[in-house]
């Protein structure tokens, strides 16, 4: 792969990083689960990608997400947290909060809009990113952090681009059945190793995949353990309280479009220096890897938990009936310097082309329900 050549200390840390892998599948007798591999290349201590001290965000880092790209994305989460909040408490807690630019966005329009934020908590396992954060937010006194969800919890929860980045289970069918893909090290480096996949992964595939028997030889998927554990967590504390909603944005499909035939090499991808590719075992710990959501299963564990599903939609849906198009034309369409880059990021968000349509928002939760402007664009029939 033609990719950007690191810099001398991200090669070191690594090699850092390998070499703990490697000391991990020698201690497991020569393989690791896939999802072991991912949890290390990514939250590793000190060296993993979201735990090291890269930048992972905008032009300096690997990607660039929403709320980097325009303010509106924020402001028109807010107008859907301010009617969520008076249904319950005025908190809002946002999980992966990134640069804090998103936190930002929403707090000032919060203050427009004259709706007093009593507490906005950030989860953030990544002690660079929670630095950044900090800065950010330095003149917003009710924000604060945490390491872990708490029990319970009233008002808002926001996940942008977090089930995506959740270790998978990589599985493989075979002629005699299904497989789990493992990570060994072979000839010096990492490589796939299938092995019998176990009686829980083989539920969780039964239960997970439509039509999993007959999808063809060879063919390559994942499997959402993790995500779907952190469901339950996250449903459990939203229905300790007396209301709250989760708002969790990220890209993906409902179960029957996710298990295509087609799409026999399964979702997995890479992002590094703004290049996508599928290799994970590219530089550990320098570059995110993530899987597409399969939305389905997220929404049952969720149902199953004891939460509601109170809409699935696409981005561009719940961006329209959040009024995300009037916010724009706070700016004076005759400024064209300040309206024509606003107006070309929201068409990024909203477009079908672009991450309008591949990017869906799940809304679980309990004892409050959405605006009807957004409720309008539900597609949960297609879960």
């Amino acid at each position: 792969m033609s990719l950007p050549v690191p810099t001398p200390d991200a090669l070191a840390a690594s090699h850092a990083l390998q070499q703990l892998i490697a000391a991990e599948i020698a201690a497991q007798h020569g393989a690791i689960p896939f999802s072991r591999y991912m949890e290390l290349a990514l939250y590793a201590p000190g060296l993993g990608y979201y735990s090291g001290g890269s930048a992972k965000l905008g032009a300096a880092g690997d990607f660039t997400t929403a709320p980097e790209l325009t303010p509106l994305f924020g402001a028109a989460l807010a107008q859907a947290a301010a009617a969520i909040i008076a249904q319950t408490a005025p908190q809002i807690l946002e999980f992966g909060a990134g640069t804090g630019k998103l936190a930002f966005d929403i707090l000032s329009e919060m203050a427009l809009l004259g709706v007093a934020v009593e507490r906005y908590v950030i989860v953030e396992l990544s002690g660079e990113l929670r630095e950044r954060q900090q800065q950010a937010l330095r003149d917003f006194p009710q924000v604060e952090w945490l390491d872990a969800l708490p029990s319970a919890f009233d008002g808002v929860v926001i996940g942008n681009e977090v089930l995506d980045a959740m270790p998978v289970q990589l599985v493989i069918r075979h002629p005699e059945g299904w497989q789990e893909l493992q990570v060994t090290v072979h000839e010096g480096r990492f490589d796939y190793l299938p092995v019998p996949a176990s009686a829980a992964l083989l539920a969780q595939i039964a239960s997970q995949i439509p039509e999993h028997a007959s999808l063809p030889v060879g063919y390559v998927t994942e499997v959402h353990s993790v995500a779907c554990a952190f469901m339950d967590t996250l449903s459990r504390m939203l229905t300790s309280g007396r209301g709250a909603a989760a708002l969790l944005f990220d890209y993906g499909f409902p179960g029957h479009e996710y298990y295509f035939e087609q799409r026999a090499t399964g979702t997995l991808m890479c992002h590094y220096r703004h290049h996508a590719h599928p290799d994970p075992f590219y530089y550990p710990g320098l570059q995110d890897i993530t899987a597409h959501v399969d939305f389905t299963a997220m929404a049952l564990a969720a149902q199953d938990a004891g939460a509601e599903v109170l809409g699935y939609l696409n981005q561009a849906g719940f961006l329209i009936g959040a009024g995300a198009s009037e916010l724009l034309l706070r700016t004076d369409p005759a400024d064209s310097l300040r309206y024509l880059p606003q107006a070309r990021a929201l068409q990024k968000l909203l477009s079908p082309a672009e991450m309008g349509e591949l990017f869906k928002v799940l809304v679980i939760g309990h004892g409050v329900t959405l605006p009807d402007a957004i409720s309008a664009h539900d597609r949960s029939h297609r879960l």
